[in-house]
Protein backbone atom coordinates (compact mmCIF):
# COMPACT_ATOMS: atom_id res chain seq x y z
CA UNK A 1 0.00 0.00 0.00
CA UNK A 2 1.46 3.53 -0.67
CA UNK A 3 1.39 6.35 1.87
CA UNK A 4 0.44 9.79 1.32
CA UNK A 5 4.25 11.58 1.24
CA UNK A 6 5.11 14.61 2.97
CA UNK A 7 6.02 15.69 -0.17
CA UNK A 8 2.22 15.55 -1.47
CA UNK A 9 1.22 17.33 1.86
CA UNK A 10 4.05 20.20 1.35
CA UNK A 11 2.32 20.45 -2.85
CA UNK A 12 -1.04 20.67 -1.15
CA UNK A 13 0.23 23.60 1.57
CA UNK A 14 1.44 25.04 -1.42
CA UNK A 15 -1.51 24.99 -3.20
CA UNK A 16 -3.81 25.76 0.08
CA UNK A 17 -1.25 29.03 0.48
CA UNK A 18 -1.18 31.19 -2.91
CA UNK A 19 0.32 34.09 -1.10
CA UNK A 20 3.50 32.18 -0.53
CA UNK A 21 3.97 32.83 -4.12
CA UNK A 22 4.97 36.20 -5.00
CA UNK A 23 2.55 37.38 -7.46
CA UNK A 24 -0.28 34.84 -5.72
CA UNK A 25 -3.54 36.37 -4.22
CA UNK A 26 -5.77 35.60 -1.35
CA UNK A 27 -8.86 33.47 -2.42
CA UNK A 28 -12.23 35.68 -2.11
CA UNK A 29 -10.72 39.17 -1.99
CA UNK A 30 -13.35 40.27 -4.54
CA UNK A 31 -16.47 38.97 -2.47
CA UNK A 32 -18.36 41.60 -0.30
CA UNK A 33 -17.02 41.90 3.38
CA UNK A 34 -19.24 40.52 6.46
CA UNK A 35 -20.05 42.82 8.85
CA UNK A 36 -18.67 41.36 11.14
CA UNK A 37 -15.20 41.18 9.58
CA UNK A 38 -13.88 44.25 11.29
CA UNK A 39 -14.89 42.81 14.97
CA UNK A 40 -13.46 38.99 13.67
CA UNK A 41 -10.14 41.00 12.67
CA UNK A 42 -9.67 42.77 15.91
CA UNK A 43 -9.38 39.34 17.87
CA UNK A 44 -6.98 37.62 15.42
CA UNK A 45 -4.60 40.80 15.56
CA UNK A 46 -4.41 41.09 19.12
CA UNK A 47 -1.63 39.27 20.56
CA UNK A 48 -1.73 40.17 23.93
CA UNK A 49 -3.70 37.55 25.08
CA UNK A 50 -2.44 34.18 24.79
CA UNK A 51 -5.93 32.43 23.38
CA UNK A 52 -6.57 30.93 19.93
CA UNK A 53 -10.10 32.16 18.46
CA UNK A 54 -12.47 29.70 17.59
CA UNK A 55 -14.89 31.04 14.58
CA UNK A 56 -18.15 29.10 14.71
CA UNK A 57 -21.27 28.79 12.83
CA UNK A 58 -23.98 26.94 10.64
CA UNK A 59 -22.87 25.67 7.47
CA UNK A 60 -22.95 28.60 4.59
CA UNK A 61 -22.66 31.68 6.34
CA UNK A 62 -18.93 32.83 5.18
CA UNK A 63 -16.61 31.12 7.83
CA UNK A 64 -13.80 30.37 5.42
CA UNK A 65 -14.43 33.40 3.07
CA UNK A 66 -13.81 35.88 6.63
CA UNK A 67 -10.57 33.31 7.24
CA UNK A 68 -9.25 34.21 3.99
CA UNK A 69 -10.27 38.19 3.73
CA UNK A 70 -8.96 38.22 7.18
CA UNK A 71 -5.43 36.88 5.97
CA UNK A 72 -5.73 39.21 3.14
CA UNK A 73 -6.08 42.30 5.56
CA UNK A 74 -3.22 41.13 7.86
CA UNK A 75 -1.09 40.95 4.28
CA UNK A 76 -2.40 44.36 3.37
CA UNK A 77 -1.29 45.66 7.54
CA UNK A 78 2.17 44.38 6.51
CA UNK A 79 1.74 41.14 7.92
CA UNK A 80 4.70 38.94 5.76
CA UNK A 81 2.75 36.67 3.79
CA UNK A 82 4.86 33.37 4.53
CA UNK A 83 4.02 33.71 8.63
CA UNK A 84 0.49 32.49 7.53
CA UNK A 85 -0.37 28.99 7.40
CA UNK A 86 -4.08 27.99 6.12
CA UNK A 87 -5.63 24.31 6.29
CA UNK A 88 -8.78 22.93 5.89
CA UNK A 89 -8.91 19.55 8.12
CA UNK A 90 -11.32 18.23 5.70
CA UNK A 91 -9.33 17.79 2.83
CA UNK A 92 -8.96 14.28 2.83
CA UNK A 93 -4.59 14.21 2.46
CA UNK A 94 -4.56 15.94 6.13
CA UNK A 95 -6.72 13.22 7.59
CA UNK A 96 -4.39 11.38 10.19
CA UNK A 97 -1.70 14.18 10.58
CA UNK A 98 -1.40 16.03 14.14
CA UNK A 99 -1.88 19.56 14.38
CA UNK A 100 1.49 19.51 15.46
CA UNK A 101 3.31 17.98 12.73
CA UNK A 102 1.62 20.95 10.48
CA UNK A 103 3.22 23.58 12.49
CA UNK A 104 7.32 21.71 12.51
CA UNK A 105 6.27 21.26 8.55
CA UNK A 106 5.29 25.02 8.02
CA UNK A 107 8.43 26.41 10.59
CA UNK A 108 10.63 24.23 8.26
CA UNK A 109 9.58 24.88 5.01
CA UNK A 110 10.24 28.75 5.53
CA UNK A 111 13.14 28.19 8.52
CA UNK A 112 10.79 30.50 10.70
CA UNK A 113 13.04 30.63 14.13
CA UNK A 114 10.92 29.84 17.52
CA UNK A 115 10.65 33.74 18.45
CA UNK A 116 9.17 34.74 15.22
CA UNK A 117 5.79 35.27 15.12
CA UNK A 118 3.08 33.04 13.38
CA UNK A 119 -0.43 32.69 12.25
CA UNK A 120 -1.87 29.48 11.87
CA UNK A 121 -5.29 28.84 10.75
CA UNK A 122 -7.42 25.50 11.27
CA UNK A 123 -10.45 25.59 9.27
CA UNK A 124 -13.10 22.80 10.17
CA UNK A 125 -11.08 22.05 12.88
CA UNK A 126 -14.06 19.32 13.98
CA UNK A 127 -13.21 16.81 11.50
CA UNK A 128 -9.69 16.29 14.28
CA UNK A 129 -11.20 13.87 17.09
CA UNK A 130 -10.42 15.34 20.71
CA UNK A 131 -9.38 18.54 18.48
CA UNK A 132 -10.04 20.90 21.68
CA UNK A 133 -7.11 18.84 23.23
CA UNK A 134 -4.25 19.52 20.64
CA UNK A 135 -5.66 22.83 20.04
CA UNK A 136 -5.25 23.93 23.79
CA UNK A 137 -1.85 22.40 23.60
CA UNK A 138 -0.49 24.16 20.83
CA UNK A 139 -1.29 27.48 22.62
CA UNK A 140 0.23 26.85 25.61
CA UNK A 141 3.31 24.94 23.91
CA UNK A 142 4.07 27.89 21.04
CA UNK A 143 3.10 31.47 23.03
CA UNK A 144 4.59 33.11 20.01
CA UNK A 145 1.81 31.53 16.94
CA UNK A 146 -1.83 33.05 16.67
CA UNK A 147 -3.87 29.78 16.64
CA UNK A 148 -6.99 30.37 14.87
CA UNK A 149 -9.75 27.64 14.16
CA UNK A 150 -13.31 27.44 12.78
CA UNK A 151 -16.17 25.06 12.32
CA UNK A 152 -19.85 23.86 11.03
CA UNK A 153 -20.54 22.24 14.52
CA UNK A 154 -21.03 25.28 16.75
CA UNK A 155 -22.62 24.49 19.77
CA UNK A 156 -20.53 21.50 19.85
CA UNK A 157 -17.33 23.06 19.16
CA UNK A 158 -18.48 25.88 21.96
CA UNK A 159 -19.10 22.96 24.49
CA UNK A 160 -15.50 21.52 23.94
CA UNK A 161 -13.67 24.76 23.88
CA UNK A 162 -15.46 25.99 27.43
CA UNK A 163 -15.34 22.43 28.90
CA UNK A 164 -11.04 21.78 27.70
CA UNK A 165 -10.41 25.44 26.71
CA UNK A 166 -9.39 26.53 30.11
CA UNK A 167 -9.09 30.01 28.99
CA UNK A 168 -7.06 29.63 26.04
CA UNK A 169 -9.73 29.56 23.64
CA UNK A 170 -11.81 33.15 22.60
CA UNK A 171 -15.37 31.73 20.65
CA UNK A 172 -16.47 34.39 17.56
CA UNK A 173 -20.16 33.18 16.56
CA UNK A 174 -20.45 33.80 12.70
CA UNK A 175 -24.21 34.34 11.70
CA UNK A 176 -26.19 34.11 8.94
CA UNK A 177 -26.58 37.36 6.89
CA UNK A 178 -28.66 39.81 8.79
CA UNK A 179 -30.88 42.32 6.95
CA UNK A 180 -28.37 45.47 6.52
CA UNK A 181 -25.79 43.10 5.22
CA UNK A 182 -28.19 41.92 2.69
CA UNK A 183 -28.93 45.06 1.56
CA UNK A 184 -25.43 45.79 1.75
CA UNK A 185 -24.47 42.74 -0.34
CA UNK A 186 -27.21 44.18 -3.26
CA UNK A 187 -25.89 47.80 -2.43
CA UNK A 188 -29.24 48.95 -1.66
CA UNK A 189 -28.62 50.24 2.02
CA UNK A 190 -28.28 53.78 1.28
CA UNK A 191 -31.24 54.15 -1.54
CA UNK A 192 -34.05 52.21 0.92
CA UNK A 193 -32.72 53.66 4.60
CA UNK A 194 -32.05 56.45 5.95
CA UNK A 195 -29.71 57.06 8.95
CA UNK A 196 -31.83 59.44 11.46
CA UNK A 197 -30.65 61.14 15.32
CA UNK A 198 -31.20 58.49 17.48
CA UNK A 199 -29.65 56.45 20.55
CA UNK A 200 -27.32 53.92 18.80
CA UNK A 201 -28.01 50.56 21.07
CA UNK A 202 -28.85 47.25 20.40
CA UNK A 203 -32.83 47.67 21.48
CA UNK A 204 -35.20 49.41 19.81
CA UNK A 205 -34.22 53.43 19.97
CA UNK A 206 -35.37 54.95 16.36
CA UNK A 207 -32.09 55.68 14.40
CA UNK A 208 -33.14 55.09 11.05
CA UNK A 209 -36.19 55.60 8.67
CA UNK A 210 -36.83 54.02 5.65
CA UNK A 211 -36.97 56.17 2.14
CA UNK A 212 -39.57 54.12 0.44
CA UNK A 213 -41.41 51.10 2.43
CA UNK A 214 -42.94 49.64 -0.20
CA UNK A 215 -39.29 48.82 -2.13
CA UNK A 216 -37.82 48.34 1.60
CA UNK A 217 -40.70 45.46 2.24
CA UNK A 218 -40.04 44.63 -1.13
CA UNK A 219 -36.37 43.14 -0.66
CA UNK A 220 -37.44 42.29 2.84
CA UNK A 221 -39.47 39.18 1.45
CA UNK A 222 -36.79 38.84 -0.72
CA UNK A 223 -34.57 38.24 2.10
CA UNK A 224 -36.65 35.93 3.77
CA UNK A 225 -37.17 33.83 0.79
CA UNK A 226 -33.41 33.58 -0.17
CA UNK A 227 -31.02 36.39 1.70
CA UNK A 228 -29.75 34.49 4.89
CA UNK A 229 -27.32 32.65 3.06
CA UNK A 230 -24.40 34.76 1.50
CA UNK A 231 -23.82 32.39 -2.11
CA UNK A 232 -27.56 32.49 -2.26
CA UNK A 233 -27.45 36.54 -2.48
CA UNK A 234 -24.41 36.97 -5.05
CA UNK A 235 -24.43 33.76 -6.90
CA UNK A 236 -27.00 33.58 -9.48
CA UNK A 237 -27.05 29.86 -10.04
CA UNK A 238 -27.99 29.67 -6.37
CA UNK A 239 -30.67 32.21 -6.14
CA UNK A 240 -32.45 29.76 -9.46
CA UNK A 241 -32.37 26.58 -7.47
CA UNK A 242 -32.13 27.86 -3.91
CA UNK A 243 -34.69 24.86 -2.89
CA UNK A 244 -31.71 22.30 -3.24
CA UNK A 245 -29.02 24.66 -2.23
CA UNK A 246 -30.25 25.15 0.67
CA UNK A 247 -31.93 22.18 1.92
CA UNK A 248 -29.53 19.06 0.61
CA UNK A 249 -26.00 21.61 0.82
CA UNK A 250 -27.13 22.92 4.01
CA UNK A 251 -30.14 21.13 6.06
CA UNK A 252 -29.49 17.64 4.43
CA UNK A 253 -25.97 17.73 5.89
CA UNK A 254 -26.52 18.53 9.24
CA UNK A 255 -29.37 15.86 10.10
CA UNK A 256 -28.03 13.19 8.04
CA UNK A 257 -24.56 13.45 8.67
CA UNK A 258 -23.49 16.11 11.21
CA UNK A 259 -25.60 15.17 13.98
CA UNK A 260 -25.83 11.45 13.60
CA UNK A 261 -21.43 11.65 13.78
CA UNK A 262 -22.12 13.82 16.84
CA UNK A 263 -24.58 12.02 19.01
CA UNK A 264 -25.22 8.62 17.57
CA UNK A 265 -28.08 8.93 16.03
CA UNK A 266 -29.74 6.23 14.46
CA UNK A 267 -32.96 6.91 13.24
CA UNK A 268 -32.23 9.68 11.21
CA UNK A 269 -35.61 10.37 9.49
CA UNK A 270 -37.25 10.80 12.83
CA UNK A 271 -35.09 13.62 13.37
CA UNK A 272 -35.80 14.53 9.82
CA UNK A 273 -39.64 14.80 10.89
CA UNK A 274 -39.21 16.81 14.09
CA UNK A 275 -37.26 19.21 12.17
CA UNK A 276 -39.95 19.70 9.52
CA UNK A 277 -42.74 20.21 11.88
CA UNK A 278 -40.58 22.81 13.77
CA UNK A 279 -39.68 24.70 10.69
CA UNK A 280 -43.10 24.67 9.41
CA UNK A 281 -44.16 25.97 13.42
CA UNK A 282 -41.44 28.60 13.23
CA UNK A 283 -42.83 31.62 15.27
CA UNK A 284 -45.12 30.10 17.29
CA UNK A 285 -45.96 28.03 20.54
CA UNK A 286 -45.55 24.32 20.20
CA UNK A 287 -45.69 22.00 23.34
CA UNK A 288 -44.03 18.59 23.91
CA UNK A 289 -47.09 16.84 24.14
CA UNK A 290 -48.67 17.44 20.74
CA UNK A 291 -45.29 16.76 18.89
CA UNK A 292 -45.13 13.46 20.54
CA UNK A 293 -48.95 12.71 19.61
CA UNK A 294 -48.12 13.90 16.54
CA UNK A 295 -44.32 11.90 15.48
CA UNK A 296 -45.14 8.96 17.94
CA UNK A 297 -42.02 9.70 19.46
CA UNK A 298 -41.93 9.68 23.74
CA UNK A 299 -40.73 13.00 25.08
CA UNK A 300 -37.55 12.32 26.96
CA UNK A 301 -36.30 11.56 22.98
CA UNK A 302 -37.83 14.57 21.42
CA UNK A 303 -36.78 16.84 24.31
CA UNK A 304 -32.92 15.33 23.38
CA UNK A 305 -33.69 15.83 19.71
CA UNK A 306 -34.75 19.24 20.33
CA UNK A 307 -31.84 20.05 21.99
CA UNK A 308 -29.48 18.79 19.34
CA UNK A 309 -31.27 20.84 16.85
CA UNK A 310 -30.34 23.35 19.41
CA UNK A 311 -26.64 22.32 19.05
CA UNK A 312 -26.37 22.55 15.29
CA UNK A 313 -27.63 26.21 15.61
CA UNK A 314 -30.90 25.15 13.41
CA UNK A 315 -33.56 26.25 15.94
CA UNK A 316 -34.12 27.82 19.29
CA UNK A 317 -36.21 27.73 21.72
CA UNK A 318 -37.86 30.77 23.73
CA UNK A 319 -39.56 30.23 27.05
CA UNK A 320 -42.74 31.48 28.40
CA UNK A 321 -43.73 34.52 31.18
CA UNK A 322 -46.47 34.84 32.59
CA UNK A 323 -48.23 38.72 32.59
CA UNK A 324 -46.24 39.22 35.99
CA UNK A 325 -42.55 38.11 33.95
CA UNK A 326 -42.81 34.83 36.33
CA UNK A 327 -41.31 31.85 34.31
CA UNK A 328 -43.04 28.56 34.32
CA UNK A 329 -40.92 25.62 36.39
CA UNK A 330 -41.85 23.07 34.09
CA UNK A 331 -41.84 24.40 31.05
CA UNK A 332 -43.93 22.31 28.38
CA UNK A 333 -44.32 24.31 25.64
CA UNK A 334 -42.09 26.81 24.03
CA UNK A 335 -41.83 29.09 20.98
CA UNK A 336 -39.57 27.73 18.29
CA UNK A 337 -37.93 30.09 15.92
CA UNK A 338 -35.68 28.97 12.94
CA UNK A 339 -32.18 30.54 13.04
CA UNK A 340 -32.58 31.41 9.80
CA UNK A 341 -35.87 32.26 8.03
CA UNK A 342 -34.60 31.68 4.65
CA UNK A 343 -34.76 27.70 6.01
CA UNK A 344 -38.83 28.01 6.09
CA UNK A 345 -38.99 28.79 2.26
CA UNK A 346 -36.07 26.48 1.27
CA UNK A 347 -38.68 23.80 2.87
CA UNK A 348 -42.06 24.86 2.04
CA UNK A 349 -41.39 27.10 -0.88
CA UNK A 350 -40.89 30.80 -1.19
CA UNK A 351 -43.70 33.34 0.55
CA UNK A 352 -45.67 35.80 -1.05
CA UNK A 353 -46.75 39.15 0.71
CA UNK A 354 -49.57 38.22 1.73
CA UNK A 355 -48.68 34.83 2.67
CA UNK A 356 -50.98 33.74 5.84
CA UNK A 357 -47.10 32.58 6.96
CA UNK A 358 -45.51 36.64 6.67
CA UNK A 359 -46.66 37.10 10.49
CA UNK A 360 -44.67 34.55 11.52
CA UNK A 361 -41.37 34.52 9.53
CA UNK A 362 -41.46 38.29 10.01
CA UNK A 363 -41.02 37.70 13.96
CA UNK A 364 -38.34 34.55 13.22
CA UNK A 365 -36.72 37.59 11.24
CA UNK A 366 -36.48 39.74 14.15
CA UNK A 367 -35.37 37.09 16.55
CA UNK A 368 -32.97 36.15 14.36
CA UNK A 369 -31.06 39.48 13.95
CA UNK A 370 -29.82 38.79 17.69
CA UNK A 371 -27.90 35.62 16.85
CA UNK A 372 -24.55 36.43 17.14
CA UNK A 373 -24.90 37.09 20.94
CA UNK A 374 -26.16 33.81 22.26
CA UNK A 375 -25.85 35.45 26.28
CA UNK A 376 -28.33 38.27 25.00
CA UNK A 377 -30.99 35.79 23.41
CA UNK A 378 -31.11 33.46 26.99
CA UNK A 379 -32.75 36.55 28.06
CA UNK A 380 -35.46 37.23 25.25
CA UNK A 381 -39.02 35.85 26.09
CA UNK A 382 -42.52 35.77 25.28
CA UNK A 383 -45.50 36.58 27.47
CA UNK A 384 -48.45 34.85 27.61
CA UNK A 385 -51.49 34.67 30.08
CA UNK A 386 -55.58 33.75 29.89
CA UNK A 387 -56.25 37.20 27.67
CA UNK A 388 -53.15 38.57 26.11
CA UNK A 389 -49.65 37.46 24.54
CA UNK A 390 -46.72 39.64 23.69
CA UNK A 391 -44.59 38.51 21.24
CA UNK A 392 -40.89 38.92 22.69
CA UNK A 393 -39.92 40.29 25.93
CA UNK A 394 -35.89 41.39 27.04
CA UNK A 395 -35.92 40.55 30.50
CA UNK A 396 -33.05 42.05 32.99
CA UNK A 397 -30.47 39.59 33.70
CA UNK A 398 -29.67 40.19 37.44
CA UNK A 399 -33.23 41.07 38.62
CA UNK A 400 -35.17 39.58 35.78
CA UNK A 401 -37.76 42.14 35.18
CA UNK A 402 -38.99 43.48 31.55
CA UNK A 403 -36.68 46.00 30.00
CA UNK A 404 -38.07 46.00 27.04
CA UNK A 405 -41.03 44.41 24.79
CA UNK A 406 -42.35 43.83 21.21
CA UNK A 407 -45.29 42.75 19.38
CA UNK A 408 -44.85 41.54 15.97
CA UNK A 409 -47.47 42.30 13.21
CA UNK A 410 -47.42 42.60 9.63
CA UNK A 411 -50.25 44.40 9.11
CA UNK A 412 -51.84 48.23 9.55
CA UNK A 413 -54.68 47.44 11.62
CA UNK A 414 -52.63 48.86 14.80
CA UNK A 415 -53.77 52.73 13.22
CA UNK A 416 -57.50 51.29 12.88
CA UNK A 417 -58.11 49.23 15.79
CA UNK A 418 -57.33 50.12 19.43
CA UNK A 419 -57.58 46.58 20.52
CA UNK A 420 -54.77 45.76 19.04
CA UNK A 421 -53.07 47.52 22.36
CA UNK A 422 -54.70 46.54 24.45
CA UNK A 423 -52.92 43.32 25.57
CA UNK A 424 -49.59 45.56 25.46
CA UNK A 425 -51.16 48.40 27.91
CA UNK A 426 -52.08 45.57 30.41
CA UNK A 427 -48.23 44.28 30.54
CA UNK A 428 -47.07 48.05 30.50
CA UNK A 429 -49.22 48.74 33.67
CA UNK A 430 -47.66 45.71 35.58
CA UNK A 431 -44.43 46.45 34.41
CA UNK A 432 -42.92 49.80 35.53
CA UNK A 433 -39.16 48.70 34.85
CA UNK A 434 -39.79 49.26 30.75
CA UNK A 435 -38.32 52.10 29.80
CA UNK A 436 -40.64 55.27 28.43
CA UNK A 437 -39.02 54.82 25.12
CA UNK A 438 -38.81 50.43 25.35
CA UNK A 439 -41.91 49.27 23.77
CA UNK A 440 -42.54 48.66 20.09
CA UNK A 441 -45.33 47.30 17.56
CA UNK A 442 -44.32 46.38 14.33
CA UNK A 443 -46.46 47.41 11.13
CA UNK A 444 -46.40 46.64 7.50
CA UNK A 445 -45.84 50.26 6.48
CA UNK A 446 -46.43 52.96 9.06
CA UNK A 447 -44.07 54.57 11.24
CA UNK A 448 -46.05 56.13 14.08
CA UNK A 449 -46.22 56.51 18.12
CA UNK A 450 -48.73 56.11 20.59
CA UNK A 451 -48.42 58.14 24.03
CA UNK A 452 -49.86 55.96 26.49
CA UNK A 453 -49.27 56.75 30.39
CA UNK A 454 -45.43 57.78 30.95
CA UNK A 455 -45.11 55.24 27.79
CA UNK A 456 -44.17 56.02 23.82
CA UNK A 457 -45.46 53.59 21.94
CA UNK A 458 -43.37 52.79 18.74
CA UNK A 459 -44.95 52.00 15.62
CA UNK A 460 -42.50 51.07 13.48
CA UNK A 461 -42.17 49.05 9.73
CA UNK A 462 -41.22 45.27 10.96
CA UNK A 463 -38.09 45.81 7.92
CA UNK A 464 -37.07 48.51 9.39
CA UNK A 465 -37.22 46.94 13.09
CA UNK A 466 -35.15 44.39 11.59
CA UNK A 467 -32.88 46.46 9.58
CA UNK A 468 -32.17 48.10 12.80
CA UNK A 469 -31.56 45.65 15.17
CA UNK A 470 -29.48 43.77 13.00
CA UNK A 471 -27.24 47.21 12.08
CA UNK A 472 -26.93 48.18 15.23
CA UNK A 473 -25.73 44.73 17.12
CA UNK A 474 -22.66 44.44 14.69
CA UNK A 475 -22.03 48.29 16.47
CA UNK A 476 -22.35 46.99 19.71
CA UNK A 477 -20.36 44.23 18.93
CA UNK A 478 -16.80 45.80 18.52
CA UNK A 479 -17.36 47.60 21.95
CA UNK A 480 -18.07 43.78 23.33
CA UNK A 481 -15.13 42.32 21.78
CA UNK A 482 -12.88 45.49 23.10
CA UNK A 483 -13.99 44.48 26.76
CA UNK A 484 -13.55 40.92 25.89
CA UNK A 485 -9.96 41.21 25.12
CA UNK A 486 -9.83 43.52 28.43
CA UNK A 487 -10.93 41.12 30.62
CA UNK A 488 -9.07 38.05 28.97
CA UNK A 489 -5.57 40.51 29.16
CA UNK A 490 -6.51 40.31 32.76
CA UNK A 491 -7.12 36.85 33.25
CA UNK A 492 -3.74 35.55 31.81
CA UNK A 493 -1.88 38.40 33.31
CA UNK A 494 -3.12 36.61 36.86
CA UNK A 495 -2.54 33.17 35.08
CA UNK A 496 0.84 31.17 36.74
Amino acid sequence: MIEISLKDVQNRLLFDNPWWNENGNVPYANLPERHYLESFLHLVKDRSVRRAVILMGPRRVGKTVMLFQAIGKLIALGTPPRSILFLSLETPIYTGLALEKFVHLFQDRFRHEPGVPLTIVFDEIQYLRDWEVHLKSLVDSYPKIRFIASGSAAAALLLKSRESGAGRFTEFLLPPLTFAEYLGFINKADALIEETEGNRDVGLSPTYRARDIDALNREFIEYLNIGGYPEAVFNEAVRQDRERYIKSDIIDKVLLRDLPQLYGIRDIQELNRLFTTLAYNTGNEVSLEDLSKSSGVVKTTLNRYIEYLEAAFLIRRVYRIDQNAKQFKRAMAFKVYLTNPTMRAALFGSLAEDDQSMGALAETALFSQWFHDQEWIKNIHYARWAKGEIDMVFLYPAIQKPAWCVEVKWSDRVMSDPAELRHLKAFLQTHPTIGEDGCSITTKTVSDSYAFEQWKIELVPTSLLVYRVGKNIVESLKNQIAEKLRAASVTDSLSP
